[in-house]
C-alpha cells in the first residue's frame, strides 16, 4: 500500500514524553494513510481523507489557537516535553506542511481513480458539452449569481469580515472601456453546498469557486479577469470562560459570536495567487501572525465529504445493520424486566443504539416511573433521547436534564435543547462553570410495588444517534442499588454541589479518578515485586497525564506487562529501555472510530483472567479529565459483562493486525503486517455476537472465543 507521507517526529532527540500537538497530527496522519488503503472502497477512501482534512481545521482552530494565544501573551510555560509555545508552533508549522502536502498528494491519486469509475471533478475550463454548459450557466444565474456580492477592495472599501473557514476568491480585474485595475473579493456562502453535480452520467462535479471562475464574466460585465486567487481562513475557535459568569447561557450566547470573530489563525491560498494578493491579504486580514498555506491544489480538503453522498453503494462499505440485544427481546422490549434480571453491557455500533432510546422512551410513557436523570453532552441535531426527556415532562415526570455548554462546536445546539427541554417543563442544570460535566450517565427511578427502584446507564460515549453508528462504544445498564446511590450522589453534586462523602462502586473526577487510577497501577507493582504476574491492559483515546505516565514507567521497572491501545494522542514513550521496557503502545484506525474508554488490571494473574478489575469509564487519561471534568470510572463484575469487556473487546483490540499500527521508542507509527492469519476487529464484531446481550440463545450458540497469540 502506498504510504501518504514519511513519519512526523514525535519528539526531541531525549525525553520522558512525546509532544502532544505533533502527536496529535501523527494521529492525523494515520487517518489519511485510510484513504490509500486499497482494502476500503474508494468513495470510503475520499471521507478518510476528507476527515482527515476536518480534522486539521479543528487541530487549528482550537490547538493551535491556544498555543498562539501563549505565544502572543508571552506565556513561557513549557509543555512537558520541554517546548515552549514558539517551539511547539514552528514544529506543528512543518509538520502540518508536510500532512497537507500529502494530503493534495492523496487526492490526486483518488481524483484519477475517481475518474475511472465515472466519478469526475471538473475544472473550471474543462470542456462540457452543450446540454450540460447550458445547465450549468443556466444554474449559475438562477441558484448562485444572486447569493453572490462581490466587494472591490480599495482605500474608499474597507476589507469585508471573513467568517471562520470561509472560502473567498480574489479577482484581479481590468475595464474594458478605460484598461483601469480593480480588485474585487467574491466570498463563496458556507450555506452553498461546495460542490455543484451536474445532472447525467458520468457524475460530474465542479467546485463553487470553479463554477464562478467559470462564468465570471457573467458576474464581472464589461471587466476582463486578469488574475484570480482562492484563499481560505482558520480562525481561533475557542471559547473561554469568565470564572464569575452569573448567568452562563447570556454568556455562552455572546462567546459563541465573539468565536466567529476569533483571531486567524492560518491563511489558505493557492500557490499561484500574485505575491501583492497574498501580501495584500495578510495585511486585511491582519494575519501576519497566521500560518500561511500555500496550496497546490484543492483548498479545503474538509469539503471533500460532499462527493462521499454520490449514490454509488458499490464504491461504499457494505450497509451494516445493528443487533438489537436478543435478552432485551426475550421479555417482550422490557427494558426494565432484562435489566432487572441481570445487568447488560450494549456494544455499539454493533449493537443498536436504539436499546438506549428504548430505555428512555419506556420510561417516558410507563405510568410507575417517577422521575429521570440525564446528563447530555452532545446529543446532535436530531435527537430522539431530547424527545424521550420532553415526553416524559410532559407526562408529569420529575425530569432533570444536566446540560453542558461547553461542549465545544456543540455550545449552540445545547443552548436550543435547553431551552426546548425547559419549555417542557424539565429542570435543567448547567453544572460547574469551570468544569465540563463529560460523564455520561442515565438514571430512571420506578415505583415498584411499595419501594422505588432504580435503573441506570453509564456509557463511554455520547448521547448521540449519528455518532453512535460509527463510534465504538459501551453502553452498561444495571439496577443494582450501590451503582444506583452512587448516580444519585453523582447528580446531586452536579446540581447541587453537594460532595459525596464517600461512593460505592463509581469513581470521579476531579475528585479522585487519578488517584484511583494510580492505586490500582501500584496493586499491579506489589504483585510484580511479590513474583506474581503484574498485568495492565487500558483502551482510551488519549494518552497525555503525566502522573499517570510516570506511574505507568514505575510499572514498567517493576516487571508490569503493559499494553495501551490509544487510538489518538499518546505522550508516552514506549519501549524505552530502563524507563519503559514493558509498555506496549498500538492505535487502531478503522472504518469505524474507537472511542470506547476500559482500564484492565490482572490483580496477580496474567490477563485474561475471570479475577481481573475490569472498568469501564468516560474519561481519557489526560489533565482535563482528572482536573477539570467530571467524569466516572465504573466496575464491572457480572460474570457476562466482564467476560464480553475482557475476553472479547480488548482481546479484540490486541490481536487485530489489519486495521492497527505500533508505536515505537522514536515516535514513529509502524502499521502491522497481517500476517499468515489476518484478523480485522470490526469484521469479528459486525460477525460475531456479544456474551451479555445474547440471553438464553447463548446457551444454544457457541460464541467464538479469542486467544491472544503467543500469550494464552
Amino acid at each position: 500500500m502506498a504510504e501518504a507521507d514519511p513519519a512526523i517526529s514525535l519528539t526531541v532527540p531525549v525525553g520522558r514524553y512525546f509532544n502532544r500537538e505533533l502527536s496529535w497530527l501523527a494521529f492525523n496522519q494515520r487517518v489519511l494513510e485510510e484513504a490509500m488503503n486499497r482494502a476500503h472502497p474508494l468513495l470510503e477512501r475520499l471521507r478518510f481523507l476528507s476527515i482527515s482534512g476536518a480534522n486539521l481545521d479543528e487541530f487549528f482552530s482550537v490547538r493551535v489557537a491556544g498555543l498562539k494565544g501563549q505565544q502572543l501573551q508571552n506565556v513561557d510555560t513549557a509543555s512537558v516535553d520541554g517546548l515552549t509555545a514558539g517551539q511547539q508552533l514552528t514544529a506543528i508549522a512543518t509538520a502540518s506542511a508536510r500532512l497537507m502536502e500529502a494530503q493534495q498528494k492523496v487526492w490526486g491519486v483518488l481524483h484519477g481513480e475517481l475518474g475511472q469509475v465515472g466519478i469526475e471533478v471538473v475544472g473550471p475550463s474543462s470542456p462540457l458539452d452543450p446540454e450540460s454548459e447550458v445547465w450549468l450557466r443556466t444554474h449559475f444565474r438562477d441558484q448562485i449569481f444572486p447569493i453572490l456580492t462581490p466587494q472591490a477592495l480599495d482605500p474608499a472599501h474597507p476589507f469585508p469580515f471573513i467568517p471562520n473557514e470561509g472560502l473567498s476568491i480574489v479577482f484581479d480585474l481590468q475595464r474594458l472601456s478605460d484598461k483601469q485595475p480593480i480588485r474585487e473579493l467574491v466570498m463563496i456562502p458556507a450555506r452553498l453546498s461546495r460542490f455543484v453535480r451536474i445532472p447525467g452520467e458520468p457524475a460530474r462535479y465542479m467546485s463553487l469557486e470553479a463554477v464562478v471562475r467559470r462564468f465570471s464574466g457573467d458576474l464581472f460585465p464589461g471587466y476582463k479577469v486578469r488574475e484570480s486567487g482562492v484563499f481560505r481562513i482558520i480562525r481561533d475557535s475557542d471559547i473561554e470562560i469568565e470564572e464569575e459568569a452569573e448567568d452562563l447561557v447570556r454568556h455562552f450566547r455572546s462567546a459563541i459570536k465573539r468565536r466567529r470573530r476569533g483571531r486567524v489563525i492560518r491563511l489558505e491560498i493557492e500557490e499561484r495567487i500574485p505575491a501583492p494578493v497574498e501580501e495584500m491579504l495578510q495585511d486585511m486580514l491582519q494575519g501576519h501572525e497566521a500560518i500561511v498555506a500555500e496550496v497546490e491544489g484543492f483548498i479545503g480538503i474538509g469539503d471533500l465529504s460532499g462527493i462521499v453522498d454520490e449514490n454509488r453503494p458499490d464504491l461504499k462499505f457494505e450497509p451494516y445493520v445493528p443487533r438489537f440485544p436478543e435478552r432485551i427481546r426475550e421479555y417482550g422490549g422490557d427494558c426494565f424486566a432484562a435489566i432487572r434480571a441481570k445487568d447488560i453491557v450494549v456494544h455499539h455500533p454493533y449493537e443498536a443504539f436504539d436499546v438506549v432510546v428504548s430505555f428512555l422512551k419506556q420510561a417516558a410513557i410507563d405510568p410507575d416511573v417517577v422521575a429521570i436523570k440525564q446528563t447530555l453532552y452532545r446529543a446532535g441535531k436530531q435527537s430522539a433521547i431530547i424527545r424521550a426527556l420532553i415526553d416524559a415532562a410532559e407526562a408529569g415526570k420529575s425530569v432533570t436534564a444536566v446540560v453542558e455548554l461547553k461542549a465545544r462546536f456543540d455550545e449552540e445546539q445545547n443552548i436550543l435543547w435547553a431551552d426546548a427541554l425547559e419549555r417542557a417543563g424539565v429542570q435543567v442544570v448547567y453544572g460547574f462553570i469551570d468544569w465540563k460535566t463529560h460523564a455520561k450517565i442515565s438514571m430512571v427511578i420506578r415505583r415498584e410495588g411499595e419501594q422505588f427502584r432504580s435503573y441506570c446507564h453509564f456509557g463511554t460515549g455520547n448521547y448521540h444517534p449519528i455518532t453512535a453508528r460509527i463510534y465504538t462504544d459501551l453502553s452498561f445498564f444495571t439496577a443494582d442499588p450501590a451503582y444506583s446511590r452512587d448516580a444519585a450522589a453523582l447528580f446531586n453534586y452536579i446540581t447541587g454541589y453537594v460532595e459525596p462523602e464517600r461512593l460505592e462502586k463509581l469513581v470521579m473526577s476531579p475528585r479522585d479518578l487519578r488517584d484511583r487510577l494510580c492505586q490500582l497501577i501500584d496493586a499491579e507493582i506489589d504483585h510484580a515485586r511479590a513474583g506474581r504476574p503484574g498485568t495492565i491492559w487500558a483502551k482510551m483515546n488519549s494518552l497525555v497525564d503525566p502522573a499517570i505516565i510516570e506511574k505507568l514507567y514505575a510499572a514498567s521497572n517493576a516487571g508490569v506487562q503493559i499494553d495501551l491501545i490509544v487510538r489518538g494522542i499518546c505522550c508516552l514513550r514506549p519501549g524505552v529501555v530502563g524507563m519503559s521496557d514493558n509498555i506496549r503502545v498500538k492505535s487502531v484506525v478503522g472504518r469505524f472510530l474507537e472511542h470506547s474508554r476500559i482500564a484492565v488490571f490482572g490483580n496477580g494473574e496474567a490477563l485474561p483472567n475471570i479475577g481481573a478489575k475490569v472498568y469501564i469509564s468516560s474519561a481519557d487519561w489526560m489533565p482535563r479529565n482528572f482536573d477539570r471534568r467530571v467524569e466516572f470510572l465504573a466496575p464491572v463484575e457480572t460474570p457476562t459483562v466482564h467476560e464480553q469487556i475482557l475476553d472479547q473487546v480488548m482481546v479484540a483490540n490486541l490481536i487485530d493486525t489489519e486495521q492497527s499500527w505500533a508505536l515505537d521508542s522514536d515516535g514513529i507509527y509502524a502499521r502491522l503486517e497481517p500476517g499468515e492469519k489476518p484478523f480485522n476487529l470490526h469484521r469479528y464484531f459486525m460477525t460475531n455476537p456479544s456474551l451479555s446481550g445474547r440471553g438464553a440463545a447463548i446457551d444454544n450458540e457457541a460464541v467464538p472465543t479469542l486467544r491472544l497469540r503467543g500469550r494464552v
